[in-house]
């Protein structure tokens, strides 16, 4: 192990975590909020540059931790605006982070893990298998990055990324402590100041995890439901032979309820040809959703090589989304972006060393999927 991987990364520490190791070193706890304002709003990388905390204290910072951002392997730049980083994580394999622009609004899509074992048949993340959970400090460092880059691309903006959206690479809850922080140093003011209603994790339905969140967070939560029945999701989302769409429904509404300010859960919806994007489709759906709080985005599928899946026609979407919004849902329809540089949602694919076979059984018992 190198000195660097013995050291606590701050980067991934909330308020509280930095609060306890400076009592630890014999500093009062309100100094967190030096260190934390220098390293996610001055984004500053060397302890020495910490002018306001004593000498003694920034030494001892410099021994114990460290400050670590993930590579940046490429940046591409697509036709509309989006833009897509290649970084690397400590694994050596690498995620994608994607920001989508559209007028003031401003969306960073962060990654959660190297791959993804739930392997959902329509999406290239899971052909890719799974590596590894990236760290906290990874996941929070994806957000530093993009503020620091988009600072300089929008000068005129008060703030480029306005929404985190946990649905880059991997499923969320299956990292559960480590997303957990970052979110919380996301919608920290001293982190990043981002709107709890605009923090939103995004999950295939790990129910377990989803439990656990009440209590645990106040960030906005969406599911990759995909399907209006078991039988053709348990095709589509694997998780779903482990947990049904109506205990998956069951846990979302508690937890929506529990939130106490009229939130709803954003239901992500990824319409294929011929495959769950006909009107009994969409009939099935108006039902099964019709006691559940929501708001519907609907996603016309990004073709990748190998998935076996077509896109939609716009008729069809366009037929799917007037038959959800007469039954009274409020219904989006993502819009394609970035698919020239492969950025589109369901594109994302990264460097991935593939460990799946290896470690796959021993992750998911561990998190309660198994």
């Amino acid at each position: 192990m190198t000195e660097s991987l013995t050291k606590l990364d701050l980067l991934g520490m909330t308020q509280e975590q930095i609060g306890a190791l400076l009592v630890e070193l014999g500093e009062k706890p309100y100094r967190a909020k030096q260190v934390m304002k220098w390293i996610h709003h001055r984004f500053i990388d060397d302890f020495d540059s910490m002018t306001d905390i004593s000498l003694n204290l920034r030494q001892q910072l410099s021994e114990k931790t460290e400050i670590h951002e993930p590579e940046i392997i490429s940046e591409q730049i697509s036709t509309d605006g989006t833009r897509k980083w290649l970084m690397r994580a400590r694994s050596g394999s690498a995620v994608e982070t994607v920001f989508i622009p559209e007028g003031n609004r401003g969306t960073l899509c962060v990654s959660s893990q190297v791959g993804c074992a739930l392997d959902c048949k329509f999406c290239s993340t899971g052909k890719q298998g799974f590596n590894s959970n990236l760290t906290a400090g990874e996941i929070v460092g994806q957000v530093r990055i993009a503020r620091r880059v988009l600072e300089e691309a929008y000068p005129d903006r008060k703030r480029a990324v306005t929404n985190v959206v946990l649905m880059g690479m991997g499923e969320p809850l299956l990292n559960f402590d480590n997303v957990i922080a970052a979110v919380s140093i996301m919608m920290d003011d001293l982190g990043y100041g981002i709107s709890k209603r605009k923090v939103t994790i995004s999950t295939a339905g790990v129910v377990p995890a989803i439990r656990k969140l009440k209590g645990t967070t106040d960030a906005s939560l969406a599911i990759s439901l995909h399907a209006p029945n078991d039988e053709l999701r348990d095709k589509l989302v694997p998780i779903n032979k482990k947990y049904k769409i109506a205990e998956l429904l069951q846990a979302c509404k508690e937890y929506a309820q529990g939130l106490g300010d009229k939130r709803t859960i954003t239901v992500e919806y990824t319409l294929m040809d011929n495959v769950n994007d006909q009107q009994e489709h969409a009939i099935e759906l108006a039902v099964l959703l019709k006691d559940f709080p929501c708001k519907l985005n609907l996603i016309p599928f990004n073709p990748f090589p190998g998935s076996g899946f077509k896109r939609p026609s716009n008729i069809a979407v366009k037929a799917f989304r007037e038959r959800m919004v007469k039954a009274g849902y409020n219904v989006t329809v993502r819009t394609t972006r970035g698919d020239d540089i492969n950025a589109a949602c369901g594109q994302l694919v990264g460097e991935v060393e593939d460990k799946t076979r290896r470690q796959e059984q021993y992750r998911l018992i561990q998190t309660g999927v198994a």
